[in-house]
């Protein structure tokens, strides 16, 4: 049955043509767009309706707005539209007018006669040194457009992996949340309605009735230094974090947990390889592609070892046996890359790393939360469940002494 879809388009005078198409799929719609020498932008559900489906909580909206920003110019430029014209589209095109104001800047400072390169330079907060130094490569070789497009492969890769962990992780600490907070209640409302029972009563109140009270008197009472201590726990670990030394013992602690410093490890070495691949496959040298990479790395345990793989790489020693000797890599990435330097294929070896280590972070992931969820259903219930068999207990003894 055929759909109606909404459409951007660029036609062969530079402007942006929009309307909608009933066909039965996208790509068949964009291949009529050709038919009519347009060039599509976008084919899809029009922008009304999507805001209506169910989307994730947007983090980090300036990452969404650079992957737009690359996958627009790539498709502008692959269709021979001059740069500056694509900056202007981009411009038009953009949702946000915050990122619209700095494409706006990128295009101004072009126009002033410094490099696209220098020009996104200008603003570090959305776009990074592999970005720029990759553009700055694409101009040099006369391949813009096909660095537009191998970067925003690689956006789009970083994209999804990171919106998988993030929406892998979003149930069991909604879990861990929602029981906690019903324990919390439980001791503070609940249970001190209940013990006022007791208050006039002689009669021998059971042992875990007797515990759970006075938990909750502890917790109603002494609630605010408890919040207080862990407020006062939680801004020294934040500030110790911030210093080197505090960042680097966190990074190497992370890496220690069970299930989850796999994972994380693992999502570590994927970006690692995916800036690698994409730098060494548009000739960056490998020595400053290693130093760009390591910028590109949440953990700096891992990134403080790439100092050391870079030293080792000036000494001639080749990638591969300075990465086994650093020891925080999983021990297959070594061997990829000593393969990689045999057959004189570096850049598909990173590419191919990419795609092992970011399946085995889905996986790794799973397996986590596989195993979190039951764990912290089971703590749950079981103290959810002792709060309530305490007070069956002690409306029991009530029951008894009143027969």
């Amino acid at each position: 049955m055929a759909a109606t879809f909404f459409f951007r388009a660029v036609a062969s005078d530079g402007k942006v043509r929009t309307g909608s198409l009933s066909g039965d799929n996208e790509k068949l719609i964009a291949r009529e767009l050709r038919k009519q020498g347009l060039t599509p932008i976008y084919v899809g559900v029009a922008p009304g309706k999507a805001a209506l489906e169910f989307k994730l909580p947007s983090f980090g909206k300036g990452r969404r707005d650079v992957l737009f920003f690359t996958q627009e110019l790539s498709t502008l430029l692959n269709a021979t539209v001059p740069l500056d014209r694509a900056l202007s589209i981009t411009a038009e095109l953009t949702e946000h007018a915050s990122f619209r104001f700095i494409v706006l800047d990128i295009l101004r400072v072009l126009k002033g006669g410094r490099s696209l390169a220098d020009s996104l330079g200008t603003h570090p907060e959305y776009f990074s040194d592999l970005y720029t130094n990759m553009v700055r490569a694409g101009e040099a070789s006369g391949a813009l457009a096909v660095i537009f497009e191998r970067l925003a492969d690689f956006e789009r890769s970083r994209d999804d992996l990171r919106n998988y962990i993030i929406s892998s992780m979003i149930y069991p600490a909604l879990l861990a949340g929602v029981g906690l907070t019903s324990i919390v209640l439980l001791l503070t409302f609940v249970v001190p309605r209940f013990a006022s029972i007791f208050s006039d009563s002689t009669m021998k109140i059971p042992l875990p009735t007797k515990m759970l009270l006075e938990v909750s008197n502890v917790v109603t009472a002494w609630w605010w230094v408890g919040a207080s201590v862990l407020l006062a726990t939680l801004i020294i670990w934040r500030v110790y974090t911030r210093t080197v030394a505090g960042r680097l013992w966190w990074d190497g602690a992370r890496l220690k947990l069970p299930l989850l410093g796999d994972a994380l490890l693992k999502a570590e070495t994927a970006r690692f390889a995916r800036a690698m691949g994409t730098l060494v496959g548009n000739s960056v040298p490998l020595v400053q592609s290693l130093g760009i990479a390591a910028a590109t790395l949440n953990n700096k345990t891992i990134s403080g070892a790439l100092a050391g793989v870079a030293l080792g790489v000036k000494r001639g020693e080749g990638i591969a046996g300075p990465m086994r000797k650093a020891g925080v890599f999983p021990p297959l990435a070594a061997h990829l890359l000593t393969v990689g330097e045999e057959t004189g294929r570096l850049d598909q070896m990173f590419s191919r790393m990419a795609e092992i280590y970011e399946t085995d972070t889905r996986a790794a992931i799973r397996r986590f939360t596989a195993i979190f969820e039951p764990v912290v259903i089971l703590v749950m219930g079981v103290l959810i469940g002792a709060l309530i068999l305490s007070m069956l207990l002690a409306i029991t003894s009530i029951n008894d002494v009143a027969i």
